[in-house]
Parts: C-alpha cells; structure tokens; sequence
C-alpha cells in the first residue's frame, strides 16, 4: 500500500516553528523541516497548495498534563515561538493557518480555505505525530477529505510517534515517505 496523490492535493505542514525546536523526538527534526520543504517546493512547482500551519497556544480544556506544569485553561505561546521555520520557504501564495488548538481544522477557517482551492487530499508532514499531525488527520478524514501521511517527514517521541504510524493513520488514510511522494509529483 502506498500514498495515491488526487488531482488536487494539498501538502499540510503542522506546526514546523521556532518553538518546537531542540525536542526529542523518533526522526530528528531537522530531517523533518528538510523533508518538508523539499516537499513544499515540490507542490509549489506543481502549481498546487501548501498549508503552514503554526501553534499560537492551547484550548482553554483542563489536562493532567497542563496541570502537571504548572497551568490551567489556555495559554499563549510567546510570539517568537510561533515563527515558522525559514528552510519553509514561506510563499505569497501558500495558505498560512494559526490555530490554538491540537489540529489545524477546528478552531481556523482551513476547511473554507482548502474547499475553495478545490482540494479533496491533504498530504501531512510536521510535529508532533500524536498531537498535530493526527489531529488534524481525523478532522479532515470527518470532513470527507482523503489523507496521506508522509511518515519520515513527521516526528514525535518514538513510542508515540510508532504507534500512530502502526495503529491509528492506516484508519485514517495512506502512508508513504518523502520519496514516493516526491516521484507521484515528478510523474505529472
């Protein structure tokens, strides 16, 4: 089984930014951001979307965790950990989305944005596999969209990061890595 790239796919980075680096994680995160904008230039070439997707803060929801660390209800992020990271290569034309929670859909108007374009696949990449990338994957796979994982462009701790990959994305649409994805995109 492999990714299948529809005609008009968008390429989804999740929360590639100045914040998240420096933390463990299964593939180290420079090879994440290499990959990914390898990736994105490869959609923009294609004339097809790209999404940046960043992290401003949290949802105002109680957790053990959040708890744990000494803070209850939202919080704001400090503005220059929200800064997407430059390898990107941020675009006038790409699709910029800050949320302020774990996936890129609910609390944005990504939904509005990517149905406008004429998009029916998201192909994720990005931090963290459990969090963001899989958040994100279950509201578009709920909002009828058909996603691709590109598993050695995203990252987590790797217990976590493994089990997603094993258990959760099959549920939820195709995996495949930077290559294959990179030649569907050379084949057009």
């Amino acid at each position: 089984m492999s990714i299948e790239l529809e005609q008009t796919p968008a390429l989804v980075v999740i929360d590639l930014q100045t914040g998240i680096l420096g933390q463990p994680t299964a593939h180290p995160v420079e090879q994440v951001v290499a990959r990914s904008a390898e990736l994105a230039a490869s959609f923009r070439a294609n004339g097809l979307p790209v999404v940046l997707v960043n992290v401003a803060g949290t949802a105002p929801g109680r957790t053990d965790r959040g708890k744990a660390m000494g803070r209850v209800g939202a919080q704001t992020l400090p503005a220059q950990a929200t800064e997407l990271l430059p390898e990107l290569d941020r675009q006038p034309g790409d699709i910029t989305v800050t949320k302020r929670t774990l996936g890129a859909f609910l609390s944005t108007d990504l939904d509005a944005q990517l149905k406008a374009a004429g998009v029916t696949q998201i192909v994720l990449t990005g931090v963290s596999t459990t969090s963001g990338v899989e958040s994100t994957a279950r509201s578009a796979y709920e909002l009828g969209y058909h996603v691709a994982f590109v598993t050695d462009a995203m990252s987590d701790v790797l217990e976590a990061h493994e089990a997603s990959i094993a258990y959760q994305f099959p549920k939820l649409g195709e995996l495949g890595t930077t290559a294959e994805v990179l030649a569907l995109l050379a084949e057009r």
